[in-house]
């Protein structure tokens, strides 16, 4: 969201090849909080 707003905004989408979507989610990952759709796998994973 940020991200996409600041690209728009100083009109730089050309000189961008990637953006990372799950920049909230992959810091709550690395901080070893339990993420709801790793939780979804693993359980999957134990059946």
């Amino acid at each position: 969201g940020d991200t996409l707003a600041a690209i728009a905004k100083f009109h730089i989408a050309e000189d961008v090849g990637y953006i990372s979507t799950g920049g909230g989610a992959f810091l709550e990952f690395l901080e070893g909080k339990t993420l709801p759709a790793i939780a979804a796998l693993e359980a999957r994973v134990k059946d």
